[in-house]
Formats: C-alpha cells, structure tokens, sequence
C-alpha cells in the first residue's frame, strides 16, 4: 500500500509471534491526548477538572472527555486505566484505537515507522493500516467488537481479512486455533455469536483481538456485566495468553480488583484527567491523591 510502512511485519505472522521487547524503548508513547466533545473555547480546559469538580466547561458547554494524558507502555507490560464513570478512561483507549478522534496530542507506536510518527495526526487510510496489523481491541459490550449474525469463525476471518491474509485454509486454520485457545469449543466455530453467552461472546472477542498477532491489545471493561465465576474464567484467560505471547495491554476497569489482578503499572482518572500515576502495587498499598485514596477504600 503506497505510503504506508510498518517496522516490524512479525505482527502479520500467521505462523507465530516474534518477542517484540527491545529493552528501555516504549513500545507506546502518549503525550497530552486531549478529547473534547463540543464547540470548545478557551476555558474547557483551565475550568475544568478534579479542582472543578467537573468535566463540563462553564463557559461553552463542550464535555473534556480527557484532557493532558501522558505516558509510556513497555512491550510485555499492562497499563491499568481506573476511575469512575465518566473520568475518561474509555475515551483514552477509543482515541488511540482511532474509534475517536482526538482534539489534541501525540502518540508514537515503535512498531509503525520506527515510533517517528504521530499516530493520531495519521491520515485514516495509515490508521486504518495500523488498527488492522497492530493493534487489538476487546470491548465492554459484544456487539461493539462482534458481528452477532456471523459465525465466530467468519469474525475471527474479518480481522484476517483486513490484515491482508487470503488463503481460506490458513485463514480457518487461524480461527481453529484462536478459539479453542480461548476456550470456545470448535464445535461453535461456525455458530452466531449472538446464541452466545456473554462469557463466551468476550471469549470470541478476545480470539479475534489475537487474529493478527498485534502487539498491542486494549480491553475495556471487558468483564463487566458478566457473573462473577465467568470474570474469573475471564481474567485468568486474559492473564494465560499475557504469559503466553508477552502482549502489550491497556486494561480499562472501574474494578481495582482487575486492575490489582492484571496491571503492573496504572493511570487513576477523575474527570478527564490523570490524577496518579505509577506502579500498581504502590497505588494500591500507599495511594497519595484523595480520590485514589476513597477508591482504595471501597475497596478494603
């Protein structure tokens, strides 16, 4: 495709993943990512925030989805993003996942020219091209990430399709493999995912997330809603194929208890903005910001 590169084509290998790890360089660089919904004016931003008590500018009326976020993700490592509803978190991984457009910031992917270029400021034809090779995404709600009237299989040869693999042999090969690593019985390749249960549907998500070996996945909330023996199934599921293929996650939760189980490192988000940030076993064991401190909390 004229005008598009990328740095490191393991990620298109249908055969196997290549350790993406190149020690002390960020696999993703965020800097002052800003989403504002609205006419915006000057004061979104200063009149508004934790201090503000509000992510509604006075002034206007735009919502700051988030504004300033900035941060580094290692490959092998699991960023956590926590906060209440409403804090922004989610608007932060729907931006980079270019669901969103940004109304300001930088990011830089490693693995797409060499981390030189401002992913968000790409034309969509080049974010696309990442989004497909890449990156993954799992969502809070199934339908988001699925087609519920194609079969799990035909789901899984979406993504493969899109990452420019053709062969149909290969291409069900994959999805055989994706699923029963997921633990969705082969016998439901061919199946709706909307006879599904919601277990399960996140169980498909997740295989398809994988089809095109990113080496970096987002998971947003992806637990929620679900009973709590199916979280757990879930999360251990998540934690296995973390070991197994040393992916690079961002994991968006209101629960601690995920981020404690999942996350070495974790953004603590209120109103737009980031509030703390640091190694989660020290967010969790001495939180320093009031509000990290109520969520703590609430969680003894």
């Amino acid at each position: 495709m004229d005008g598009l590169e990328i740095t490191d084509v393991s990620s298109c290998d249908l055969s196997g993943r290549q350790d993406h790890r190149v020690p002390g360089e960020p696999m993703l660089r965020v800097r002052g990512l800003t989403r504002i919904y609205g006419r915006e004016c000057p004061d979104c931003v200063p009149r508004t925030g934790p201090e503000a008590g509000s992510n509604i500018c006075p002034g206007c009326g735009s919502v700051v989805a988030c504004a300033g976020v900035s941060f580094d993700l290692y490959a092998g490592e699991i960023l956590g993003v926590v906060g209440e509803s409403g804090s922004g978190k989610s608007t932060l991984v729907q931006c980079l996942y270019f669901d969103s457009a940004v109304t300001a910031g930088e990011a830089y992917l490693r693995n797409y020219r060499e981390g030189a270029v401002n992913i968000l400021g790409s034309s969509a034809q080049e974010q696309r091209h990442i989004r497909h090779h890449l990156m993954g995404m799992v969502y809070q709600k199934p339908h988001q990430g699925l087609r519920l009237d194609c079969t799990a299989g035909g789901n899984i040869a979406e993504k493969l399709l899109a990452a420019e693999f053709f062969h149909v042999g290969r291409i069900r090969e994959r999805a055989s493999e994706l699923l029963l690593r997921t633990e969705v019985p082969l016998e439901r390749m061919d199946h709706l995912p909307r006879h599904f249960s919601g277990g399960m549907q996140q169980r498909v998500q997740i295989a398809k997330a994988l089809a095109n070996s990113p080496p970096l996945v987002f998971l947003d909330e992806v637990t929620t809603g679900l009973d709590v023996s199916v979280q757990a199934r879930v999360l251990d599921l998540i934690r296995h194929l973390h070991r197994e293929l040393g992916l690079a996650m961002v994991v968006v939760s209101h629960d601690l208890g995920v981020i404690r189980l999942l996350t070495d490192c974790t953004l603590v988000m209120k109103t737009g903005r980031v509030v703390e940030a640091g190694l989660t076993d020290q967010i969790l064991g001495d939180p320093q910001h009031p509000y990290t401190q109520l969520l703590v909390s609430s969680l003894l």
